[in-house]
């Protein structure tokens, strides 16, 4: 969203970021001073949270929300303000909303969107970033996506999920997607380099945690160099502990969290991107593994990257350890199909995720919001 608001600014609108102090989304501890300031043409406000938790009573509630179960109105409230909240930004919206037209809220899983978009719903838009899980069908959920003035979603699997989650939600919603930065070049040599890989590898990018199929990842893939004698590693970025096993050691291995700058030449390097997540809305690195025309190897489970890699030809999708061994055995011995792969993903990429897109696809929606709330702003206004 940071991204999405400079992009705004740029475009004429007044932007400002109202954020919270936190660095981690696990903890929400505030980590940053709690202060207004200037981004580059952005105004910046960040309030203070509150993590005063009732831990068994949020265990709890986690253990049934795992099994199904269905939540009363108390144990959703008990869900909803026990695990942060930031009481500065509530006071701060209730006292000074009229300064905005539009209050953009992302993702639908805090409190920051579910307590705090309930005072400007006649402004409100969410861009939710959905997933089929437990927590997308509280009530609670339900009541906010419907009350919000406009939705943005981020694929067409996510969108048709909101319909099931929200069947009255406002007329007024998109899919808008989300965009990628197109890097200015690669240099895969250089990262293999420093890194000292000799050997090809498949790269996962991401947090490493069960809720990302980390750990199903390791599984399969043990399970494939076991069965499958093939000269391929996984490589790891990103953040969490990987905990990988002894006996992996020398086929796993993890480079830890990279920048930015490094982050292309690590999607150009390898042989494949492998995302086996099944709670995607989006998924940002399988967008740049293709601006690097890196084929992408993805979980049958995950409804939005299946629904990726069949729209752009540009990935392979498996549904159990046996078949993510076929498809690294196809990715390492057709190089004409990987790059054939790689080629159309980066085509898909430039055709519907550049930030001029996206950004025409937020603005239209605002304005059409902004129409609805007799408002006289429009794209031809803001571009005099």
């Amino acid at each position: 969203m940071a991204e999405a608001a400079h992009r705004l600014a740029a475009r004429g609108h007044h932007v400002e970021v109202l954020t919270t102090c936190a660095k981690s989304h696990f903890s929400w501890a505030n980590e940053f001073p709690e202060e207004t300031f200037v981004d580059g043409d952005l105004n910046v406000r960040r309030f203070r949270t509150v993590t005063k938790r009732r831990r068994i009573a949020i265990s709890n509630i986690e253990e049934r929300l795992s099994r199904g179960d269905k939540l009363t109105k108390e144990q959703e409230s008990v869900w909803l303000n026990e695990r942060f909240k930031v009481p500065g930004l509530y006071l701060y919206l209730l006292a000074q909303k009229n300064l905005y037209d539009a209050v953009i809220f992302s993702p639908y899983l805090f409190w920051s969107t579910l307590a705090c978009s309930e005072i400007v719903k006649e402004k409100s838009v969410i861009m939710p970033c959905l997933h089929d899980e437990s927590y997308a069908w509280l009530d609670v959920v339900k009541k906010t996506l419907t009350d919000a003035s406009a939705l943005w979603f981020l694929s067409e699997p996510e969108h048709q999920l909101g319909h099931r989650v929200a069947p009255e939600m406002s007329s007024l919603h998109d899919v808008v997607g989300a965009a990628v930065t197109i890097p200015e070049s690669y240099n895969p040599g250089r990262f293999m380099n420093e890194h000292k890989l000799e050997r090809p590898f498949i790269l996962y990018a991401g947090r490493r945690e069960e809720g990302k199929g980390w750990n199903e990842l390791l599984k399969a893939f043990s399970g494939a160099i076991a069965t499958q004698r093939f000269d391929i590693d996984l490589v790891t970025v990103g953040v969490g502990n990987p905990m990988i096993p002894e006996g992996l050691r020398d086929r796993v291995l993890d480079l830890g969290y990279l920048s930015s700058s490094e982050l292309p030449n690590a999607f150009s390097a390898a042989s494949a991107l492998v995302q086996p997540s099944r709670n995607e809305s989006f998924s940002r690195t399988v967008m740049e593994a293709w601006l690097a025309k890196t084929p992408v190897i993805a979980s049958a489970h995950g409804e939005v990257v299946t629904w990726h890699c069949e729209r752009s030809q540009g990935g392979l999708t498996y549904a159990d350890r046996f078949e993510l061994t076929e498809c690294i055995n196809l990715i390492s011995n057709n190089k004409e199909l990987a790059v054939r792969l790689g080629e159309n993903g980066r085509s898909y990429v430039l055709a519907n995720y550049t930030w001029d897109k996206v950004a025409d696809k937020m603005e239209d929606s605002l304005f059409s919001l902004f129409a609805v709330n007799n408002l006289s702003y429009t794209k031809e206004k803001r571009q005099r």
